[in-house]
């Protein structure tokens, strides 16, 4: 069975990084894995287009360099996605749009396996997370076990029932989600608003206090330090689409300038 490193990193309170792709090519994966400078990629099949076969490849291109991989999901069908994810080779799983401590609890039932003591919905699947033949035994119920569960915090319901959210048995992490919660709200675009911020300031405090990891998605290096300053270990910067959306628009109106020609 293959060591879950993602899971290593959180027993460890270690540091972890990550960055995002939205599109699953492996190439992608295969130049991040070059720069040796991210523990693990994440999969952003919530907004991405995809099959079956790009999951796997995504995860084994990731294997091929030693990283990490984190699925994000939608949360249409999110038990046969979360599932077919984990079976591909994915670490983690993201689950998002959670409003309540009872959606919380039927997510990570998805990634947990169907044993008397874990009362998941994972069974013994023969896919290429486990060596063929191995379903069922006591390596792959481990296996299933050290899937890293997270979810994204980023519904009033959800910011209400925190507490017992935070209390869930097998819920690893959680992700702060700005965008949709103001939207949820009626702050739209205003991920700056009092309510909002002061909704931020509880997750990440009170995920803290009760030993779930927050994880900090940040667009700069420079944001990082503010969030280690609360003991945050964990961190996502960048995706794909605005790294290269940032490039293209940046220097595409520079070199227009330099030939004189209006966009």
């Amino acid at each position: 069975m293959r060591t879950n490193s993602l899971r290593n990193k959180l027993n460890a309170n270690e540091i972890s990084v990550c960055t995002r792709i939205f599109n699953p090519d492996p190439v992608s994966v295969e130049v991040l894995g070059q720069t040796g400078q991210f523990d693990y990629v994440e999969f952003v099949a919530e907004y991405g287009s995809f099959d079956l076969h790009d999951l796997d490849n995504v995860c084994r291109t990731a294997e091929l360099y030693g990283l990490g991989s984190m699925i994000k999901i939608d949360q249409s069908h999110q038990g046969f996605l979360a599932q077919r994810g984990i079976g591909a080779g994915f670490e983690a799983v993201l689950f998002t749009d959670c409003r309540s401590a009872d959606d919380v609890r039927e997510c990570v039932s998805f990634a947990r396996p169907d044993t008397p003591e874990d009362s998941g919905l994972y069974g013994a699947a023969a896919r290429r997370n486990v060596p063929m033949g191995s379903g069922g035994s006591t390596a792959y119920v481990q296996a299933i076990r050290d899937i890293v569960v997270a979810v994204m915090i980023e519904k009033k319901g959800a910011v209400d029932e925190l507490e017992e959210i935070l209390a869930i048995p097998g819920l690893d992490m959680v992700q702060w989600g700005a965008t949709d919660y103001s939207m949820n709200t009626g702050h739209m675009g205003e991920r700056d608003h009092p309510e909002v911020q002061e909704a931020h300031d509880l997750v990440f405090r009170r995920s803290l206090e009760c030993g779930v990891h927050p994880r900090a998605e940040i667009g700069s290096p420079d944001l990082a330090q503010q969030y280690l300053d609360l003991g945050v270990r964990h961190f996502s910067i960048g995706a794909d689409v605005s790294i290269l959306g940032g490039y293209w628009s940046t220097t595409g109106a520079q070199l227009r300038q330099v030939l004189g020609v209006p966009a």
